[in-house]
């Protein structure tokens, strides 16, 4: 049988992954069934969860609320898979400091300054973010696959453009 969310027990510490579509939200869990978020404009209750807003945005607000109204109907799980990379900051140390940050207006940047980069500041006291890393990545082998496409393209016109030219000379003589 597949566990339930009530299965599921974060602690306090634990970055909380939430799978909204065509993104993932990130909190931190700070006990007592809450989390602390980085919240931009599509992230407001009623501003509709899959809004390009957040893209646009150059402010967000940090809120302390319940675990399951973040999640929603959304998946979600514990995702502290940074942790083989970097050592995790002591357990009251990310908790006070997010704590301190609930209500504090932060600039937001999808690129350089999104939820991810907030928690993972948290947990490891380094702003990364592998959806940015992961989306920079695609974007890069895309222009690759266009590069080496064109480069296909040329090199195809090169080898066999010629020949109707040829032809068509061949014929007017």
């Amino acid at each position: 049988m597949a566990p339930t969310l009530y299965d599921v027990k974060p602690e306090p510490g634990d970055l909380i992954e939430i799978f909204r579509g065509t993104y993932q939200h990130w909190a931190v869990y700070i006990g007592d069934g809450f989390v602390v978020h980085m919240a931009p404009p599509s992230e407001v209750p009623g501003e509709g969860v899959n809004s390009m807003m957040s893209v646009l945005t150059e402010k967000a607000t940090v809120k302390k609320e319940e675990l399951w109204d973040v999640v929603g109907t959304n998946q979600w799980e514990i995702n502290n898979s940074l942790d083989d990379k970097y050592e995790p900051r002591p357990v009251h140390v990310i908790v006070q400091e997010a704590i301190a940050l609930v209500g504090e207006e932060l600039p937001y940047c999808v690129f350089r300054g999104n939820c991810e980069h907030f928690v993972n500041e948290l947990r490891y006291g380094k702003a990364e973010s592998r959806q940015v890393r992961k989306a920079g990545e695609a974007v890069m082998m895309a222009g690759v696959a266009a590069a080496i496409g064109f480069g296909v393209v040329a090199l195809a016109g090169a080898l066999f453009g010629g020949s109707k030219k040829e032809e068509r000379n061949k014929s007017t003589q």
